[in-house]
């Protein structure tokens, strides 16, 4: 009893640390995680840690934070998952929830871009040592080689991420399946995998109580697939044509979320905030991620299966390899947004220098430094 509590409690520091300095995106927070869970604590293979982020990415929700549950999971079990969430969840949604007080007590933020200057190029860093550290346990092979570079082209297409993974999942499947680099076990069932992406049908809104409020976040959870922007398509519909926010609020809730660390669905204890006070925001943050936690204790137990499966292990394998390649486009399209002067693309370099020179360093440290050297740049 003792050592679960211990696990737990350590569960709880992992994750609560990188909650307060996970900024960047999910990209940046499965880097950081990687760093955290595999390189320096040993608490699973890189192989397992690649099947989740792969798995992960074909279900709704925040794929970050339900990242953090399964890792928690593989450290301390059943409550481990749960723990793992709360504690990087609640970092975000409270200090998003402060900041929508000053915003709606006072109509303004507290500025913060001289800090979140200096963390953006360092995010790159810590985003290509995942892609280096993952793409090599991911190419396995010529063909998943091809496989990731077709993807990571048509990525630059603007096509959806969900239908990349999918694709490429189901091509390598077929394709991998039926060649002889895999003798394992014959396929079993890939029915309980397309039960996950079921969601919960629309309703109508009449008021604006903590329940309905509860119930508007609950299903944009459950369906939710992509980044902030997908987010703000689905809050437009149910409540700025609605009449319940404007879009300008919308769009401060959503900038919010995108430069407070952790995840951006802590986007919804803004707004939640903005429709109904601390209640609202409690709601909004609940209804919002809780079908994360159900997803993961579904999805978790069936990745070992999977992978001991000849297709489905196919199958994982071709969207691990896809997974790596969007990471590799978001950095791309990351760095033309972030690189736009010389004091960001000297904090850049300098990153890369000591991310792949230091490599067992913790990338809060790094984050960290450049947070102040971004601050005195900010400065000149």
């Amino acid at each position: 009893m003792e050592k679960e509590k211990n696990k737990l409690l350590e569960v709880a520091q992992v994750f609560f640390k990188l909650g307060l300095f996970a900024f960047g995106g999910p990209a940046a927070h499965i880097a950081m995680m990687e760093a955290e869970v595999v390189e320096k604590r040993k608490w699973m293979s890189k192989q397992h840690f690649l099947d989740l982020v792969g798995a992960t990415n074909l279900i709704p929700g925040p794929n970050s934070t339900e990242m953090t549950m399964h890792c928690g999971h593989e450290r301390a079990g059943f409550w481990g998952l749960f723990v793992a969430g709360l504690s990087f969840i609640i970092p975000a949604i409270s200090l998003t929830g402060l900041l929508a007080y000053f915003y709606v007590t006072y109509g303004e933020l507290p500025n913060v871009a001289p800090f979140i200057f200096g963390i953006k190029p360092v995010v790159l860093a810590i985003i290509a040592m995942a892609i280096y550290k993952l793409g090599k346990k991911a190419l396995k092979t010529n063909f998943l080689i091809a496989l990731g570079s077709l993807v990571l082209v048509i990525s630059f297409l603007g096509v959806n991420e969900i239908y990349l993974l999918l694709g490429a999942g189901l091509v390598g499947a077929f394709i991998l399946y039926g060649s002889k680099q895999y003798q394992k076990n014959e396929l079993k069932s890939f029915t309980p995998f397309l039960f996950l992406q079921g969601g919960i049908g629309a309703t109508s809104l009449i008021s604006l109580s903590t329940i309905k409020i509860f119930w508007i976040f609950l299903k944009v959870g459950a369906v939710l697939y992509g980044s902030g922007y997908v987010l703000f398509a689905y809050l437009d519909a149910e409540l700025v044509e609605k009449g319940f926010l404007s879009q300008q609020q919308l769009l401060d809730a959503i900038a919010i979320g995108q430069f407070t660390p952790g995840p951006v669905l802590s986007t919804a204890t803004f707004i939640g905030y903005q429709l109904n006070g601390i209640y609202g925001a409690l709601m909004a943050s609940v209804g919002i991620f809780l079908p994360s936690f159900l997803f993961v204790l579904v999805l978790n137990p069936l990745v070992p299966k999977m992978r001991k499966s000849v297709f489905l292990s196919s199958f994982l394998d071709a969207v691990n390899v896809a997974a790596v390649a969007i990471m590799a486009a978001v950095i791309f399209e990351m760095g033309q947004q972030t690189l736009v002067d010389w004091k960001s693309i000297v904090l850049c370099v300098l990153s890369f220098l000591v991310v792949f020179t230091f490599k067992k360093l913790s990338p809060v440290w790094v984050i960290l430094g450049g947070s102040l050297l971004g601050y005195l740049l900010f400065l000149i």
